[in-house]
């Protein structure tokens, strides 16, 4: 059996945790209760526009990581979009996100394990060093 490519290791553990329509509240409800400063970051927040915006930017991530040229494309959109002008995402509040996304992945994914969560660490890593450089 052929191993898994990390893009694909990372897609079928989100398509695992996406299969319990509570994925996404549990890590908003997560993530949102680390700090004031995260949830007025969200204050006006549609979250139905918003959970689906987070899956496709998990997807997103994955993608960019394998070097998919639209997903490089949206994620320096992204990247604009939450830099100092923007939406002034600084850098320590990925390391928070990141954190709420491993937990509530590690609550939702049944075959959870530690290359799993190594997948989940790189991809999102990459994705988390990219836009912090462009801050």
């Amino acid at each position: 059996m052929e191993a898994l490519t990390p893009k694909d290791q990372f897609l079928q553990s989100l398509d695992r945790c996406m299969e319990q329509e509570g994925f996404i509240p549990a890590f908003y409800d997560r993530f949102l209760s680390t700090s004031a400063e995260i949830r007025d970051k969200f204050h006006n927040t549609d979250f139905e526009q918003q959970n689906k915006m987070l899956l496709r930017s998990l997807r997103l991530a994955a993608g960019a990581t394998a070097g998919d040229p639209e997903s490089l494309r949206e994620l320096r959109e992204r990247a604009r979009t939450h830099d100092r002008n923007h939406l002034n995402i600084e850098a320590r509040l990925y390391d928070i996100w990141l954190e709420a996304v491993i937990e509530t992945v590690q609550e939702f994914d049944e075959e959870w394990n530690e290359a799993v969560e190594n997948t989940w660490r790189t991809i999102l890593g990459y994705v988390i060093s990219y836009m912090v450089k462009r801050y």
